[in-house]
């Protein structure tokens, strides 16, 4: 999608990759080619456009198709960006974890149900590793809409817990992470399906994170986004808000998005940087288990929005993933090791000379440690003997 089509003044609506349009409030999760759905192209949102008495992320709701009055919400957005040293030079870290369930993932599911609610849905089902089948279980709790919840057996105790505790039915499923998601296909014959990977309002939410760093850096763009990816959701709900900005003349450049995935995760960094998965030889378990994705959704969407903004992607190892996270609990940044993928990327962008000293980068942190107590105890446990005051990158 090119930048003159962002500003496009047409009502909104979905369509899928070959182009076939269905209503906005069609009960579709997917496209009759078989493709994700997307919103079609909304103008971008001017500062005087922000309801600035709102503290959530609906203050931005003239960018959102969703109406204001059937919102619901928990008080997600509007998140921490603490300026922090790093590897010599200051960077801004997003601090997603101060959302309602402490996840990111809030942003897209606030959205989502809000849209779903709406159109009269009284029960959902979603597939999750963990944060977002915890985000859709509060948010489902919020709505009064009942949810089933198909995890990962192998997900954290305690982001099943949460989602628990919600009220949610759980399902466990062994196997991979894609094999979760087609039984939650496969259920979806009967419930409806509340994908944050599918649903196209999910990505809706998720690009209120960019709108966030724009109007904190004074209504100016950064000049880099570090992110984490598995589905991608972030990478791609930025692309769309920064091309909604620049498609208004709100902002003269996009910001450049740089990934980071695990090694043995990375589809992503991998097409983006041609490289033959079969290469990478068999997947493993990795720490960073929300990242953990072989055949993510919406890959050419990510692909194309790391490719537009002329950024970069990468794949970080397990001990790049370890010590992200010691780094960044040295400096107070208590993230789960999924969220640390992206320091550990940032480590090697700005050791590559990609990322510059003195450009204005910004790193999201998707979410908190708390939700994964046995794997931070694991990564601490190997350096118990390590000395006070160690920190990692300097």
């Amino acid at each position: 999608m090119d930048d003159e089509q962002l500003s496009a003044p047409t009502a909104p609506h979905l369509h899928d990759r070959s182009g076939k349009r269905y209503p906005l409030d069609s009960p579709r999760w997917r496209g009759e080619d078989g493709s994700p759905l997307a919103v079609s192209p909304l103008p971008g949102l001017r500062p005087e456009q922000i309801d600035t008495a709102e503290r959530s992320l609906w203050r931005y709701h003239a960018a959102l198709p969703v109406p204001l009055s059937h919102r619901v919400s928990l008080g997600e957005g509007c998140t921490p960006m603490v300026r922090t040293a790093w590897g010599g030079r200051h960077v801004h870290f997003k601090l997603e974890w101060f959302n309602p369930t402490s996840s990111f993932k809030d942003r897209g599911v606030s959205v989502m149900m809000s849209h779903l609610a709406a159109h009269g849905a009284d029960r959902v089902l979603e597939d999750s590793s963990g944060n977002a089948g915890a985000s859709v279980a509060a948010y489902a709790a919020a709505a009064g809409v009942r949810a089933r919840i198909i995890v990962p057996a192998a997900t954290s105790a305690a982001k099943i817990l949460q989602a628990r505790a919600y009220r949610a039915e759980i399902d466990l499923v062994g196997g991979t992470r894609d094999e979760v998601a087609d039984e939650a296909v496969r259920q979806s014959e009967e419930t409806p399906y509340a994908s944050h990977n599918w649903h196209p309002l999910f990505i809706q939410g998720t690009k209120t994170v960019a709108y966030e760093m724009w109007e904190s850096l004074g209504f100016t763009a950064p000049d880099n986004v570090v992110l984490v990816a598995g589905a991608g959701s972030n990478v791609i709900g930025c692309d769309l808000a920064f091309g909604e900005l620049l498609g208004a003349g709100l902002i003269d450049r996009r910001p450049r998005l740089f990934v980071g995935q695990p090694e043995h995760w990375a589809t992503i960094s991998d097409t983006v940087n041609g490289i033959d998965r079969a290469a990478r030889g068999e997947r493993v378990p990795t720490i960073a288990e929300g990242a953990s994705i072989a055949h993510p959704v919406r890959l050419p969407e990510a692909v194309e929005a790391v490719r537009r903004s002329g950024g970069g992607a990468c794949a970080v190892t397990e001990a790049e993933i370890h010590a992200a996270v010691r780094a960044l609990s040295a400096r107070g940044l208590y993230a789960e090791p999924t969220s640390a993928v992206a320091a550990a990327a940032l480590d090697r962008f700005t050791a590559s000379g990609e990322i510059a000293p003195g450009e204005t980068t910004v790193v999201v942190l998707t979410g908190a440690g708390l939700k994964s107590a046995e794997k931070m105890a694991a990564v601490f446990a190997e350096h118990s003997a390590v000395p006070r005051g160690h920190g990692g990158a300097r």
